[in-house]
């Protein structure tokens, strides 16, 4: 073999041993502890192998012929590692990692300058894009975003027009979803909103930090584990992952707090000299990430996403994580789905405002629901039968797919074995008080939504538009509230926003207070109660619950309340002062006051 040969010839070898590799690890599923550790490790080595080979025989390969884009489809695997990892482990750096991976790519310009007459090479450019907008998604990179969705809009016109003979309309779809979902997210609409994720800036309250540092429950468990589901027909999504997984997949991670959201890596130097990229060039800032994670923030509780999963398959995941729950831990399962076959809530929507007699006349207008929450609230009180468990569902599935598709009650109960923080939000989801009080060995924290949705006008209410507005209550309180009652936010209302977040801020901080020194708080959240994600959830769903309760008149309004169970402290009630005085300053404040009434505590 020529000298000239043996660089070459060794980089395709590395080439297709780390391809194999890959192939191994591709479609392993991205939950449980131990999925594919060993795998990753060496993929990951394989490829690391593989990227400091091009750098070191750079020249050669070029001069052999090495095409820029196979460069980049190199970085473009390894973001694509660090992304499979990050969706099992949910630990920020591998996110991170992926980001500057694929951002190197763009900046380098690696897709760009091959033929154009290169179907195979436009369409690994495609699927780049899609998994670079994915990655800046999750990371809020927002203006990241913007520019690469008109590098995707701009490569799919012209695929379109110098590949007449190929179909694009599934690209063209990719396009229409990513439009659809940065018009709707708030992180695009109004910049300045607060993040989803934890920031211990904004949610850590002093006033509340020396109650909750001293509290002491008889049992404290670590959240460790979450499953989040969403199964709507028509609901705002981008590849697999759906408006509202997204909204809380960021509420139950920390906020970095370095230097990511601040600063733009400089471009890499040698010898002082800015680097040519205008040849194939392989170099990329491993180190980085070190700039741009916090390594004093715990690690985030992983997160298995389930996309429009079968019931088998959402069983599967349960029973797994389950099974490999850590002692002293709790599992968080959030699901989202109609309670009907294809049923969507746009049909379950009353506009709030108006007089006491118009509400109540709309309230009684829909008996036969309300008889239904009446059956379930029986439930609760009276003695439940087998059939009790298996009634009312959550449909996971195609239309027209029969009993197969339905998640009963009963199907919940055997994971009552491990602590379960579970919230359902659905229009069938009172269904699931049944299982307070069936739980197989440990008492179960429920947090179910409204039946139906409460808005000003009807045209914000459709969840296949906006998500839901439950989980919006969850995961952006403020913003929640403004879209309710129809008042619209933006850049230029900085002052109003910042005051309005305060309000919320002081009061939560109460909140926190109260729940610490109360002496009737249930163990099953107080217990819970130290995990800063699960108590930030707990008093964003006290504020939700006293927000709806201070729209609908006491008659005839439990289809539009939340409940928790087992019940929160009376201190915390709808009809407490110090939970009333913060709804009504917001309201005050956004000049709204006028869609709420209280009745004396």
């Amino acid at each position: 073999m020529a000298e000239e040969d043996v660089v070459p010839k060794t980089f395709r070898a590395l080439v297709e041993s780390a391809d194999r590799k890959f192939a191994r690890v591709r479609d392993l599923p991205s939950y449980g502890r131990a999925q594919g550790q060993h795998y990753f490790q060496k993929v990951f080595k394989a490829y690391m192998r593989l990227w400091k080979y091009q750098q070191e025989h750079r020249a050669e390969l070029v001069k052999a012929g090495l095409n820029r884009w196979e460069i980049g489809e190199i970085a473009g695997r390894i973001g694509q590692l660090y992304f499979g990892q990050y969706m099992r482990t949910s630990e920020a750096r591998f996110l991170v990692e992926a980001y500057i991976f694929y951002e190197a790519i763009l900046k380098r310009r690696y897709f760009e300058g091959c033929g154009v007459k290169d179907l195979r090479v436009r369409f690994k450019e495609l699927r780049f894009y899609a998994r670079f907008l994915l990655v800046s998604l999750i990371l809020n990179r927002t203006e990241m975003v913007k520019v690469v969705v008109e590098k995707l809009r701009a490569l799919i016109d012209d695929c379109k027009a110098n590949f007449r003979e190929t179909n694009f309309k599934e690209w063209k779809l990719v396009e229409q979803e990513i439009l659809r979902f940065i018009n709707i997210d708030t992180t695009f609409t109004i910049p300045s909103s607060r993040p989803f994720r934890y920031c211990a800036m904004l949610n850590c309250h002093p006033n509340s930090v020396p109650y909750v540092a001293r509290f002491h429950a008889k049992k404290v468990l670590k959240f460790r584990d979450a499953i989040l589901m969403s199964y709507h027909r028509n609901e705002v999504k981008f590849a697999e992952l759906t408006l509202d997984v997204y909204r809380m997949l960021q509420c139950l991670e920390w906020e970095p707090s370095g230097s990511f959201y601040q600063k733009h890596p400089a471009e890499p130097k040698e010898n002082g000299v800015a680097v040519d990229y205008s040849g194939a060039s392989g170099l990329i800032d491993m180190n980085l990430a070190a700039d741009m994670t916090d390594p004093a923030l715990p690690p985030n509780p992983r997160k298995a996403i389930l996309y429009r999963p079968s019931l088998t398959h959402l069983i599967a995941v349960m029973a797994t994580i389950c099974e490999e729950l850590p002692p002293e831990s709790i599992m968080l399962v959030y699901l989202s789905a109609s309670g009907t076959p294809g049923q969507i809530n746009t049909s379950h929507v009353e506009t709030s405002g108006g007089s006491r007699r118009t509400r109540k006349s709309m309230l009684t207008s829909h008996s036969s629901l309300e008889q239904n929450c009446s059956a379930t609230e029986s439930h609760i009180n009276g003695v439940k039968g087998p059939s009790d468990y298996y009634n009312d569902y959550l449909w996971l599935g195609p239309k027209g797919n029969g009993g197969s598709s339905n998640l009963y009650p009963g199907d919940i109960i055997p994971f009552t074995r491990r602590p379960l923080f579970l919230i359902i939000d659905s229009d069938s989801s009172h269904a699931f008080k049944v299982l307070h009080g069936a739980e197989r060995g440990e008492k179960a924290a429920l947090l179910l939504s409204p039946l139906r949705p409460t808005f000003k006008g009807p045209s914000s209410a459709d969840i296949t538009q906006n998500g839901s507005q439950f989980t919006l209550f969850l995961t952006a309180p403020l913003l929640a509230f403004c879209q309710m009652v129809g008042f619209s936010l933006s850049d230029s209302d900085m002052e109003v926003l910042n005051s309005a977040e305060s309000i919320l801020s002081t009061a939560f901080s109460k909140w926190e207070v109260i729940l610490c020194k109360s002496p009737s708080l249930d163990l099953v959240w107080a217990q819970v109660l130290s995990d800063p994600f699960l108590r930030r959830l707990i008093v964003r769903f006290i504020f939700c619950r006293t927000v709806l309760s201070a729209i609908w008149p006491p008659e005839g309004s439990d289809q539009y309340l939340p409940l928790c169970i087992p019940q929160l402290p009376n201190s915390l009630s709808p009809k407490s002062d110090v939970v009333q005085s913060c709804v009504s300053q917001l309201a005050d404040h956004l000049k709204v006051s006028n869609y709420f009434h209280f009745e004396d505590s």
